[in-house]
């Protein structure tokens, strides 16, 4: 797998040369993550599918969504996120400033680290299955059988978390380097691990749902040995050596101790949203678990993947103390978010009805589902554009190493999402919760963009009021020409599967041809859109 943004290959000696990564394309970069990212949330609707057909919801399935849920919470909280904000900043750093043999001193001690303390949990979390279901899921308790079946599958599956701690730890170390997309795609393993488990091990155990802890176990493995190659090959490959004494290490771990507290407050929020859900109408968590899976696809697709992609740029130029390029790679990354996530979320508010009866409205699915789950989908989409600039702009301080400053504008937000909840959630129920959220967003967003230009990081380049003016009018003329062309919600009750994707797709190729027609009429360019990293 090779990217255009790729440099040739470092040199693999042990001399003092820099090995500061050669500029990338940022824009290719992003989109490059961008369509992974869209394959891996494609492979991901497909297993789901397959799953329930295989599983269902008995015992087996009951079993392993919690075996998987509990690495898998901690791989979000751990590997993804408070490591990854810590640990490209200090790598990025030693890259640019530093000689190659302090750049592998400390990947030798991150790794070996990482490994030792994430091998110890591993050891005990296996020796305390039992009591860790029981905690995560204490109705199990109930059923012995249900849960040795739980324990017996999360000895299989917590080990996950050891391998994707190396797998991003590995991953984070090819990004910084400007290789995204062998990371990006890493995820699609996952999924067709668990799709090829599902089908060819069913039948090797006397528990099915078994295969399924396997596939698990498989992906992990998978994932980290796909990406060990492609870190050889830039000389990087890590001899893993426990070292907590190393400057690099400290400063990590300093890093990520407030990185870990944010990370927990969004899961915290998203877990108070659930309850105050399950409080409502039945239907309603349902309702906005599937209005929220429409939303997460253009903010993958889009937002994660351009944060993604600056958040090394951002790294280097700090490291470097280039101030003026670091804004105008800001800039650029606001720009770049409002180009795709404005159309993206007034499309998810347009097609609302016709998007959630194409994907969901079979079976169970009824149509005042529909018209539910069409109420929160608007309201997330509202905050769409805001949840964008969250991910672009929270890199802004985390490549100049400050992770206190995100954590605390995130507990603003959501003490202000919790009283949003309270306000909305009388008249508008489920909505009054997705409207919260989304409010929560911009009062987040809009704090880190005002404590980034208060502190002169971020400075707006010239042009933002034309650049304005082109969006909204596209945006406008694509959003009258889809609402007009769009058949009445009611109509695609009575239509076949492939009549309803063959319309949705029409709807969204003509409205992405209107809105960029558009902006190339009135003097937006590819060319405005180019940033080196």
């Amino acid at each position: 797998m090779t990217d255009r943004e790729q440099s040739p290959p470092a040199p693999v000696d042990e001399s003092d040369k820099a090995v500061a990564p050669k500029a990338a394309g940022l824009m290719r970069s992003g989109l490059v993550v961008g369509a992974m990212t869209l394959l891996s949330r494609v492979l991901g609707l497909a297993r789901d599918v397959v799953i329930a057909a295989l599983f269902g919801a008995g015992q087996g399935a009951d079993a392993f969504f919690v075996a998987f849920k509990i690495p898998n919470f901690l791989r979000r909280l751990f590997a993804e996120g408070a490591f990854n904000q810590a640990f490209v900043p200090v790598l990025s750093e030693a890259a640019t400033r530093g000689s190659r043999r302090e750049v592998r001193e400390l990947l030798d001690a991150v790794a070996g680290s990482l490994a030792a303390v994430l091998a110890l949990i591993t050891a005990l979390a296996m020796l305390a299955a039992p009591w860790l279901v029981w905690v995560f899921a204490p109705g199990f308790g109930r059923d012995p059988e249900k849960l040795a079946l739980t324990a017996d599958m999360l000895r299989l599956t917590f080990p996950y978390l050891l391998l994707i701690s190396l797998t991003a730890f590995a991953g984070s170390t090819l990004n910084t380097w400007n290789r995204f997309a062998v990371p990006a795609f890493t995820p699609v393993l996952l999924n067709l691990s668990l799709i090829g488990a599902a089908l060819a091990l069913t039948p090797l155990f006397e528990e099915p749902a078994l295969a399924l802890a396997w596939g698990v176990l498989i992906a992990g493995v998978a994932q980290l040995a796909f990406q060990v190659p492609f870190l050889a090959r830039l000389g990087l490959l890590p001899r893993p050596w426990p070292d907590f004494a190393h400057a690099g290490v400290r400063r990590i771990l300093a890093l990520m101790a407030p990185a870990l507290f944010g990370v927990s407050v969004s899961q915290i929020n998203l877990l108070l949203d659930t309850v105050l859900a399950s409080l409502l109408a039945a239907g309603s968590v349902s309702w906005l678990y599937y209005s929220d899976r429409l939303v997460e696809l253009p903010l993958g697709v889009f937002g994660i993947a351009i944060g993604t992609v600056i958040l090394p740029a951002l790294s280097r130029r700090h490291a470097e103390q280039s101030r003026e390029h670091f804004s105008a790679m800001l800039d650029w990354a606001i720009r770049s978010v409002l180009l795709l996530g404005l159309p993206a979320a007034l499309a998810l508010a347009v097609l609302a009805e016709p998007l959630l009866i194409t994907l969901f409205h079979y079976g169970a699915m009824t149509e005042h589902d529909i018209a539910m789950a069409a109420m929160s989908l608007r309201a997330y989409a509202l905050g769409l554009v805001a949840f964008m600039l969250i991910k672009v702009l929270a890199p802004g301080f985390f490549a100049r190493q400050d992770t206190k400053t995100p954590v605390k504008v995130g507990i603003l937000a959501m003490v202000a999402n919790m009283v949003f909840n309270l306000i909305l959630i009388w008249p508008l129920a489920h909505a009054g919760l997705a409207l919260a959220t989304a409010l929560s967003a911009f009062l987040n967003a809009g704090l880190l963009g005002w404590l980034l230009k208060k502190q002169g990081v971020l400075v707006f380049q010239p042009g933002w009021r034309r650049y304005g003016v082109q969006l909204l009018g596209g945006c406008t003329v694509m959003g009258v020409g889809v609402g007009w062309l769009a058949p009445a919600w009611s109509e695609w009750l009575g239509w076949s599967v492939w009549m309803r994707a063959g319309w949705l797709s029409a709807l969204v190729v003509t409205g992405a041809a209107v809105y960029f027609a558009w902006l190339a009429t009135f003097g937006v360019r590819l060319r405005h859109f180019r940033m080196k990293s």
